[in-house]
């Protein structure tokens, strides 16, 4: 099977891809990053139409889009630009080429602050900011073309993903780089905050399942574990698996709205049921992973130095 990815050069576009090509799937890297193997906006339609529609492929997973939250609320009609816009394209690119399957990446932002915990599907959205709302939106436009084009569909909503490649100031890599290093761990609003954190691997398993799987055609999935981690809990196991000294500093919430913890937790009985699902990695099996990569980055870049 020949895979199309958009946003391949992400930190989950990155790790798909490697998931994917290790299974013996063929993949297209498509992104607006100099690294992709196509590289193109997504937001113009004769583009989109005209560039990738050259390629031959059998699926699609759309994983591009803005998901910096501050940018969006400072830039609303850039973020639904490329989010709404970018995502329609897409879809209308797969009717044209008459795809087996088109997944769409959307958010646990679908559901904001949830009102019960585990979120169901089944629960209402409840957006807070312009990514969330672009989420909920680019939901609408996949149910419109699997419906009225008869695009076969699969929505996914990830928790809380982590891994190899992802950004710096990202709470997994700071809390390790700190624990690595020394320094003490800042825990904003005491770090009461509660979700579901994973190994991105995890959600590449699913990928590959709405990939396979008939059932999940016209579907929409929560993926995750349904564990229940507080960012004090994440900090402590990170904490104990480096062996760190660091204290762990409980700071006031930053903001109003911080003040009341959010707590996020996914049910993944549909996922599990429907498709079989199950996570590939525990939550200590992911941190190491990436305890692990970050040393050795570290190591190699205080070699670099030397040299």
């Amino acid at each position: 099977m020949k895979i199309l990815i958009t946003g391949s050069e992400g930190f989950i576009g990155k790790h798909l891809t490697e998931y994917l090509d290790s299974r013996g799937y063929s993949i297209i890297r498509v992104d607006k990053a100099q690294t992709a193997e196509i590289r193109i906006d997504l937001t113009e339609p004769e583009a989109v139409f005209n560039r990738l529609g050259e390629y031959s492929f059998d699926a699609i997973v759309h994983l591009a889009a803005i998901a910096d939250i501050p940018a969006t609320l400072k830039d609303p009609y850039a973020c639904y630009r490329v989010n709404c816009f970018g995502t329609l394209n897409m879809l209308e690119l797969a009717a044209r080429k008459a795809v087996s399957r088109f997944i769409y990446l959307s958010s646990a932002n679908y559901y904001g602050a949830p009102n019960k915990v585990p979120v169901a599907e089944e629960d209402p959205p409840n957006p807070r900011t312009p990514y969330d709302y672009s989420k909920v939106i680019g939901e609408q436009l996949v149910e419109s073309y699997h419906k009225h084009k008869g695009l076969p569909t699969t929505v996914l909503r990830p928790w809380k993903t982590f891994g190899e490649y992802e950004q710096e100031n990202k709470v997994v890599p700071r809390f390790i780089k700190a624990c690595l290093i020394g320094e003490p761990i800042p825990l904003y609003n005491e770090g009461r905050d509660a979700t579901d954190p994973y190994h991105v691997e995890n959600l590449c398993y699913a990928i590959e399942l709405c990939l396979t799987k008939e059932e999940a055609v016209g579907k929409a999935y929560n993926v995750g574990t349904g564990n229940r981690v507080t960012i004090r809990e994440l900090a402590e196991i990170i904490k104990r698996l480096t062996n760190s000294t660091s204290a762990l500093q409980p700071l006031p919430p930053r903001t109003k709205e911080e003040e009341k913890p959010q707590v996020s937790i996914p049910s993944i009985q549909k996922i599990t049921k429907e498709l079989n699902y199950q996570p590939k990695l525990t939550l200590e099996q992911g941190l190491n992973r990436v305890i692990q990569h970050i040393k050795t980055k570290t190591f190699k870049k205080n070699q670099d130095k030397q040299l």
